[in-house]
């Protein structure tokens, strides 16, 4: 059987699984919609929460950012990872202790104000969009390769595929369903990486294949050979403060990002909270420490098997037909020489899409059918996973957060769960729409969300805990003031690709990138939230002894 029919079976029996565990965990209430009714072991909710952080940005993406910018890459490793280890640590045990189903519901509730709720419901919106704009990316990428259709065609795929699995089950269903998922993204990701770091190494554990063999040394001479910067070498194709920037961002944006901190009300108890954040950082952990090493062994193995080659043996190589079909691989002789030069300067031939890095490693190393599709299957989860996820946030921040709580507070179930999935249809169809013409690629897309909740949700989240005298008219101030200052830098600086200008309306912030500028706005965020709640009069006092008892330590329960 052709790879492409392997991995339509695979696919089919995992998809097949899924809707299996949607239909047993479907639900009829919004308790179970919005956070599973609260009842989700702490193994199976760490691998959810694994597997919901583990997006297309991560499985697909992240390697081939790592591959692509070399040392400047790593920015994404360390970000990502930090800022979980923050949010674990700083944020969720409090946050599950105060008991509300969502985000905007805490902020709604510490600070005692229906705007609060609706201003921080409209910020859940904005990064949930952002980051499933990413995740529609990644889904249509595999169903454009393994279909053979054009990505355009992927996207529409995936979009309803996303939207069936997330309708069927709410917050229940999706949460079991990427518990499984989190295993055929982790097994999807480990098999090739041992595999591709015997084949160039001799050592199948990647890690130590990437520290102890000279794999790197030749990567970097390979690409000084042909042009290009030395792979190592750092702030090529990002400045020093960008890196700092970006780095900030993401870690900042991780705890402020309200798909990921629900999560941690489908828990029974805080300290199963706590147990869900380890389970949950042990699992990332696995995919993270293997990510740089898959990025260089991809670089290597692509740079070996087609630089400096006759253009019509490589263009007759299966692999490379596929994937040119799919518009994402583009090879165009330019000197007309029949031979394909790849390169760092302006003589280039080869326009490769980053994002298909780690989904056509497994057959640029000529690997087995069986592990090409089980990597496809594995993008998919990841994508999907990630996407229900977002989905039932941005209809519960609708739905619940604005529909019910402010505007129709007599709301039936049914109307509420109705005006849920009418809103999670317009999501999907915006984020089709980004993920059709993304500003990037999926990982820098999805940074883009992450510097929108660090400069909207998080220091609100933070001060809301650890400062009694925040109040609302602060908090109000704060987000809009972050989350405002940051749309509007991301939209001028990404103008070519978000408002079809000819050229970006601003290049960057005093030096700092779209994926950076969420520092600058969560910074304002603090300094506006802290001097307007100290002009204004303190929370009441109820309040102020609610915030005492939730930073009050709990032994067990």
């Amino acid at each position: 059987m052709s790879v492409e029919v392997i991995t339509i079976i695979l696919v089919l029996i995992t998809f097949a699984t899924y809707t299996g565990i949607g239909w047993w965990s479907r639900v009829r209430d919004t308790s179970n919609f919005y956070v599973a009714g609260q009842g989700v072991p702490t193994l199976a909710n760490g691998a959810a929460i694994a597997a919901d952080w583990m997006s297309a940005a991560s499985f697909i993406s992240m390697a081939g950012l790592v591959a692509f910018l070399g040392y400047d890459g790593t920015i994404y490793l360390m970000g990502w990872t930090g800022g979980y280890v923050l949010l674990a640590l700083l944020l969720a045990p409090y946050l599950r202790k105060f008991g509300k189903f969502t985000v905007p519901d805490f902020i709604g509730d510490r600070f005692y104000s229906s705007s609060a709720r609706a201003v921080a419901a409209v910020a859940t919106i904005f990064i949930s969009l952002t980051y499933i704009s990413g995740q529609m990316r990644g889904v249509g990428i595999v169903f454009s390769r393994y279909l053979q259709v054009d990505i355009v065609i992927g996207v529409l795929i995936g979009m309803a595929i996303v939207g069936f699995f997330a309708l069927l089950g709410g917050m229940k269903g999706v949460t079991w369903t990427q518990a499984i998922q989190y295993f055929v993204i982790i097994i999807a990701f480990l098999i090739p990486a041992f595999a591709i770091s015997f084949q160039l190494t001799g050592n199948p554990i990647p890690q130590l294949a990437l520290t102890s063999s000279d794999i790197i040394d030749r990567l970097g001479q390979i690409q000084v050979d042909l042009g290009m910067t030395e792979y190592m070498v750092p702030f090529t194709d990002l400045s020093m403060i960008n890196v700092f920037m970006v780095t900030l961002a993401l870690m900042a944006g991780t705890a402020g990002l309200p798909h990921v901190i629900v999560r941690f009300y489908t828990v029974k108890s805080v300290r199963a909270a706590r147990w869900s954040a380890v389970w949950a950082i042990i699992f990332i952990g696995l995919l993270y420490l293997t990510a740089p090493a898959v990025g260089a062994f991809a670089k290597y193995n692509l740079i070996d098997t087609i630089a400096d080659q006759p253009l019509e043996e490589v263009q007759n190589i299966e692999w490379v037909s596929k994937w040119e079909t799919t518009g994402l691989l583009q090879l165009d002789d330019v000197n007309g020489d029949g031979v394909v030069n790849f390169t760092g300067g302006e003589d280039n031939e080869v326009f490769i899409d980053g994002d298909i890095i780690v989904l056509s490693t497994p057959e640029v190393a000529n690997l087995a059918p069986f592990i090409i599709a089980l990597v496809a299957a594995g993008g998919l989860a990841a994508a999907l996973s990630t996407a229900s996820g977002l989905l039932i946030t941005m209809t519960s921040a609708v739905s619940h957060d604005i529909y019910y709580r402010i505007f129709n507070k007599e709301a039936s179930e049914s109307q509420r769960l109705r005006v849920g999935r009418i809103t999670l249809l317009i999501a999907l169809a915006i984020a089709a729409y980004v993920g059709i013409n993304p500003p990037g690629f999926a990982g820098e897309v999805v940074a883009l969300a992450f510097g929108l909740g660090a400069a909207s949700l998080f220091p609100v989240i933070l001060l809301g805990i650890f400062d009694k005298r925040m109040n609302k008219e602060g908090a109000i101030a704060g987000i809009v003031t972050g989350l405002g200052f940051t749309l509007i830098m991301i939209g001028a600086m990404l103008s070519q690709s978000i408002l079809g200008t000819d050229e970006p309306i601003l290049d960057s912030f005093f030096g700092i990138n779209a994926q950076g500028v969420g520092v600058v706005g969560m910074v304002l965020n603090f300094v506006v939230s802290f001097i307007v709640s100290r002009m204004t009069p303190e929370p009441p006092k109820d309040i102020q002894e609610l915030i005492e008892n939730v930073r009050a330590p709990e032994i067990d329960e």
